[in-house]
């Protein structure tokens, strides 16, 4: 997904993950030979004690290096090098990668959960590669990279609210960077890979089926996370955006919305902000990502012949928005 990549309310996210709790994976799907290991790579990162040595490292982990560090940044590897030892034997980042090991453990439920979800990536595309899988702390400089060939887990973004240190973020953001958030951001970006989109003369409804599309793919192949994981609300906001549905999609109506072409407009509904005052002061950011997601959602219940596969290709936002029949009626 685009930018940055929520427990509240006890009794409303209980019901939610009550519902997941009983969620049972098919054998033709969980049968599927999906090994995956996840490399700890801030073990030997945090051991390093000189240039040569951090050389080396970066030698031995090419990938890691060119994407995740952005070896191109740096005008050589050797003042690359030097500047990543610096990192690796600063006190305060030891601090953090304890912390995260404590947050961590052996990331056991983090590599179920991302084998279950490649397990249904793979299901609905048998020829899909998975990515070399490690984890790293960067001292809060990146979260994840998602890539063909490479996935690498940021832990010290997913900390959470008892780090000693904290992304550079708004609170509203802040609120997602904790460990259940961790896979749903991860299958977030891998949706990018399958998610066909027309960039040219984009409108709000492009714009908010295309978020929607990426929210019903990790829906599909997470079937087992409560909605607020996966699109990062709380679930206060998002009891408040189901039953204001009727009010929200009038407004996006009766203003003219779904056809705007402005950036500015449009970065309002769909961008990052605390609340859309346009609508409510309780009315969540990013609000129409979730419209959009609502958007597909019926159209896939209406359309049960269309495939994970055929949506994530189709591009045009009108024909999704006509064939779901969506009309939310006010309360």
């Amino acid at each position: 997904m685009r930018g940055y990549l929520l427990l509240l309310f006890t009794v409303l996210l209980s019901v939610g993950c009550s519902k997941k709790e009983t969620c049972e994976i098919p054998e033709e799907i969980s049968r599927l030979p999906v090994d995956l290991k996840i490399d700890r790579l801030e073990q030997r990162f945090f051991q390093i004690k000189t240039v040569p040595e951090m050389q080396a490292f970066l030698q031995q982990e090419p990938l890691l290096r060119d994407k995740f560090l952005l070896r191109d940044r740096y005008p050589s590897e050797e003042l690359m090098a030097q500047n990543l030892l610096r990192l690796a034997t600063d006190t305060s980042i030891h601090k953090l990668a304890r912390q995260s090991e404590e947050r961590f453990g052996n990331l056991q439920d983090i590599e179920q959960g991302l084998e279950n979800g490649f397990k249904h990536v793979k299901h609905f595309y048998p020829s899909f590669n998975l990515p070399k899988v490690q984890t790293f702390i960067s001292g809060l400089s990146r979260d994840l990279l998602v890539s063909d060939s490479l996935l690498v887990l940021g832990l010290d973004f997913f900390i959470g609210k008892e780090a000693a240190y904290r992304p550079q973020a708004p609170e509203y953001i802040l609120k997602r960077y904790e460990k259940e958030n961790l896979v749903p951001s991860v299958m977030l970006l891998v949706s990018n890979k399958f998610n066909k989109t027309d960039f040219v003369n984009k409108e709000m409804l492009d714009e908010m089926i295309d978020y929607g599309k990426s929210y019903y793919f990790t829906q599909k192949v997470l079937p087992c996370t409560p909605d607020s994981l996966i699109i990062w609300y709380s679930g206060q906001e998002l009891a408040d955006v189901k039953y204001n549905e009727g009010k929200i999609w009038a407004h996006f109506i009766e203003k003219g919305l779904l056809y705007e072409t402005s950036q500015f407009t449009i970065r309002k509904y769909v961008g990052e902000r605390p609340n859309v005052p346009e609508i409510s002061e309780r009315c969540p950011g990013r609000v129409a990502t979730w419209v959009g997601w609502q958007i597909v959602r019926a159209y896939m219940e209406n359309n049960p012949q269309v495939t994970l596969q055929q949506l994530m290709e189709e591009k045009d936002a009108r024909k999704i928005l006509d064939g779901s029949k969506y009309k939310p009626q006010k309360k």
